[in-house]
């Protein structure tokens, strides 16, 4: 079992994985995952939102501009529309009596938070390689056995830790 002594730890800051996942059903109770107008493999509920604007949570907005490489030339390209991560400052009201509001305001208080997502992977599915516009503070909820996020060409086994990406 890795110890992940190389991932950022952050003093004072720990989430209980069983009350995520209780509050991931209830959240499921009233929204369903949103697959950013159909994109395959990812699905996603946005916690919070710009303030006043539902629609902010929705479609490409929900998963926002990354880097990939798609092909064998190995070049780099931008997919999807860059999002203004600041602006995402409002808890989203159906959810805000779930453990999700906590842990927002418990991130809220050591960092600058943007988008804050609950994200969908399917079973037998991946995401390629890619990089992300801003660091990115990861919370596995439910995952399969085995599950493994790589990072800088080594994998981590992505089960019950938190962990904070720099891509």
């Amino acid at each position: 079992m890795p110890d992940f002594n190389d991932f950022h730890k952050v003093k004072d800051l720990q989430f209980d994985v069983s009350k995520l996942e209780s509050s991931l059903h209830e959240v499921l109770k009233v929204k369903n995952y949103d697959s950013a107008n159909g994109i395959p493999n990812f699905a996603a509920i946005c916690l919070n939102q710009i303030p006043g604007d539902p629609n902010s949570t929705k479609g490409n907005n929900a998963r926002g501009v990354f880097w990939t490489k798609p092909d064998s030339s190995g070049k780099e390209v931008s997919r999807d529309k860059q999002i203004d991560e600041t602006l995402y400052t409002e808890f989203v009201k159906d959810f805000e009596h779930t453990y999700f509001k906590e842990v927002y305001e418990q991130l809220s208080k050591k960092f600058r938070l943007g988008r804050v997502r609950i994200l969908l992977k399917e079973p037998r599915t991946t995401l390629s390689w890619h990089r992300d516009p801003e660091p990115r503070l990861h919370i596995p909820i439910i995952t399969n056995p085995g599950c493994l996020q790589v990072i800088e060409n080594v994998a981590k086994l992505f089960t019950g830790r938190w962990f904070c990406l720099d891509y």
